[in-house]
């Protein structure tokens, strides 16, 4: 993996944690106002990212390696590559 699809990567999974948390930061306190917004920010922030990184390691447990369609999908929402 070369440093601009790494840096690209740890970009991308900084986005997914800002977008899953903006997502939850108001319904948190409507649902029960003893959650702070911060934390339910965190909380929801910190699941989406760990569902890409599952992701991402199972696309480099299946053949040692990431590329660029690996990573896409990942994000995506998937870890197949689509067949060819």
């Amino acid at each position: 993996m070369n440093l601009e699809l790494a840096v690209n990567t740890v970009v991308r999974i900084i986005c997914v944690f800002g977008y899953q948390a903006m997502a939850v930061i108001g319904g948190a306190s409507l649902i029960d106002s003893s959650i702070s917004p911060a934390t339910a920010a965190l909380l929801a922030g910190i699941s989406a990212v760990a569902q890409v990184m599952q992701k991402l390691a199972a696309a480099f447990v299946d053949d040692g390696k990431l590329d660029v369609e690996e990573i896409n999908a990942a994000f995506a929402g998937t870890t197949k590559k689509p067949a060819e």
